[in-house]
């Protein structure tokens, strides 16, 4: 009874290590989609002048007027979003530093 807990253990572990073991190296994820406009419902296209500059909540509020959006989302690296698409919100995503490096729509 021992040595079958054994084999059946060691399959176990077997079977687990063959597994991880397939998984190869993941696809980088794809770039997000860039504004054109017939997808431009949040007016990114028209604050593109943006990109570069230092991002500060006076800015946000007069991209957000100009542009015509609904709402404004500031992304920050290492902070986490939800995934829902919404085409009236502006994405403004910015560096470590504060400065703009994407706008768009979502």
């Amino acid at each position: 009874m021992k040595s079958f807990l054994s084999l059946v253990s060691l399959l176990l572990i077997t079977g687990c290590t063959a597994m991880t073991q397939t998984n190869g190296p993941r696809e980088p994820a794809p770039e997000p989609p860039r504004v054109s406009e017939e997808g431009d419902t949040c007016g990114a296209s028209r604050v593109q002048d943006r990109v570069g500059r230092q991002f500060d909540e006076a800015l946000g509020e007069s991209m957000r007027e100009q542009s015509g959006a609904g709402t404004i989302r500031v992304m920050r690296p290492g902070h986490a979003y939800t995934l829902e698409y919404r085409a009236d919100r502006l994405n403004v995503r910015v560096d470590d530093n504060e400065v703009i490096t994407d706008i768009g729509c979502g």
